[in-house]
């Protein structure tokens, strides 16, 4: 037999030995972990899971009933917000007290048309004096149904007149030196509107200006009255 060749060993191959297990031991089937548990309410067994379900929906019905009752404290004064007053106050005062409005100003509940009228002498010589024409109205059908509105149209007009009533008194006598300027501005706008009326042969002599002035009227649910009838402002004439 050659010297390098190696009879094959009658001692048995010693088994692999699983880490940890005592030395001498035989090792068992290796153990199984349990099951992740799930995170959140999802891990939890179902009577808890119900407590913290109506928990939840008891908070978040508490937060809307909350915003609810904020919300109407700080809008303007409302249908909802006269009838439910004692219950929204009692709640809100004096912890959660709001020393804030959610608009400022408050929005307006009246509908005002800027009408004009104008005195014309015609070619004949003769001097009339035309019907009033709605200004506010044109306007308001210039933008309806447009998908591209004119910001002239919608607020030139209003932000004239509301500049003309800021700087006068109620008998329309300017209370500043900027009275002469709002009348200016007005008499310079009715003037564009006016303009195709004198390219047709006619001439403005003198313009008038009023407002129109509805109430907007409380809706059918409520039992709120309001004046809905229609107050006028009128203007002197204006000579152009």
């Amino acid at each position: 037999m050659d010297s390098n060749e190696r009879e094959p060993s009658e001692q048995p191959v010693p088994e692999a030995v699983t880490p940890g297990a005592p030395v001498g031991t035989e090792a068992g089937p290796p153990a199984v972990a349990p099951p992740p548990r799930a995170p959140g309410i999802a891990g939890l067994s179902t009577p808890y899971r119900v407590v913290v379900a109506l928990a939840l929906g008891v908070v978040a019905v508490a937060a809307c009933g909350h915003l609810v009752a904020v919300f109407l404290h700080v809008a303007p004064s409302n249908t909802l917000s006269k009838r439910h007053a004692s219950t929204i106050d009692a709640w809100v005062y004096p912890e959660f007290e709001q020393n804030w409005k959610l608009f400022a100003p408050n929005p307006l509940q009246q509908n005002i048309a800027v009408q004009v009228r104008a005195q014309v002498r015609t070619p004949g010589g003769e001097l009339t004096t035309d019907g009033w024409r709605d200004l506010s109205a044109e306007d308001g059908a210039a933008i309806r149904h447009s998908l591209l509105p004119s910001h002239t149209r919608q607020n030139e007009l209003r932000r004239a007149w509301d500049f003309f009533t800021g700087s006068h008194d109620e008998n329309n006598k300017p209370n500043g030196d900027r009275g002469a300027l709002s009348e200016e501005y007005l008499r310079r706008i009715a003037m564009d509107r006016l303009e195709p009326r004198e390219r047709e042969g006619d001439r403005i002599v003198r313009i008038q200006l009023r407002s129109a002035t509805t109430a907007v009227a409380a809706p059918k649910w409520s039992d709120e009255q309001s004046d809905t009838r229609t107050y006028y402002r009128e203007l002197p004439w204006w000579t152009v």
